[in-house]
């Protein structure tokens, strides 16, 4: 974490712009035990299909996204939140553009 961060009031919809044709992504917190990032999504853009070891908590900040967990798919919408459990499948599509913090938990 860059020590900008630290210790201020952070606007997070302005803590990452938005990239024509992208994914963008900042982390803001690494740790052993987990890390914290800000992505944004252009409209279209997403993760294929994948797992991971560990819980990832997803924020939604901003816009609106698709996230499909072991082939169930689930939209949110600013300011909702969805767990995507470890070693579960999963990919993530910007319905529109938009901005989620991911949380993940490494123990």
């Amino acid at each position: 974490m860059s020590d900008e961060l630290k210790s201020v009031v952070i606007y997070l919809e302005e803590l990452l712009d938005y990239q024509e044709g992208a994914v963008v992504s900042r982390e803001i917190i690494r740790k052993e035990t987990g890390t914290v990032t800000i992505f944004a999504f252009d409209k279209g853009e997403g993760l294929s299909e994948h797992t991971a070891p560990f819980d990832a908590m997803v924020q939604i900040i901003d816009g609106k996204a698709e996230i499909i967990i072991s082939g169930k798919k689930y939209i949110l919408e600013k300011g909702d939140m969805i767990i995507m459990p470890a070693d579960e499948p999963h990919a993530l599509l910007a319905i529109e553009r938009y901005k989620m913090i991911l949380t993940m938990v490494r123990s």
